[in-house]
């Protein structure tokens, strides 16, 4: 998943991470493992390895750990059903994105850019796309904040991304 700056992308994926995390009873969707990579500590906000935002209870958090270290170490060691990391920028990152994704595991990552275009100048999300690993792509509208304003989707058959229609 990429979302753009500003828009409203982190408050975004932490509460994207509590309910998977936490479950939906309306819905009857059980909590699940979340993993984060949480390289500069702006999604849990750890104080003495204690979460001080609201993530929920199924969440194992590794802080202050570059992304595709912690990716990896995620999937070795403590066994989620989603890896998160926010803003992914090396190619590095595209690595471990790709070995989180062959393992079986599904991930939701995020990344500057405005639009498609943005995505596949960027050498780093060209890579990624080019993977055909990413599901969905998100664009948040930039005039309001916490809205979406594109869905992209893979088309698997055409291994390719087509804009989601409403």
């Amino acid at each position: 998943m990429f979302l753009l700056r500003g828009c409203g992308k982190t408050t975004i994926l932490r509460d994207l991470i509590r309910y998977l995390a936490s479950g939906i009873k309306e819905y009857k969707f059980k909590a699940v493992n979340v993993g984060i990579v949480d390289e500069r500590g702006e999604i849990a906000a750890l104080f003495r390895g204690v979460p001080q935002n609201d993530i929920g209870t199924k969440v194992d958090v590794l802080e202050n750990v570059a992304k595709n270290i912690g990716m990896k170490m995620l999937v070795r060691s403590l066994a989620p059903k989603v890896v998160v990391a926010d803003e992914i920028g090396s190619q590095e990152d595209v690595e471990a994105i790709n070995y989180v994704v062959c393992s079986g595991v599904k991930g939701i990552f995020t990344s500057h850019g405005a639009s498609m275009q943005d995505l596949t100048l960027n050498p780093v999300t060209q890579k990624l796309i080019a993977l055909n690993v990413i599901e969905r792509i998100v664009f948040l509208d930039e005039n309001k904040k916490g809205n979406i304003k594109e869905i992209y989707y893979l088309d698997k058959k055409n291994r390719e991304y087509r804009l989601k229609e409403n």
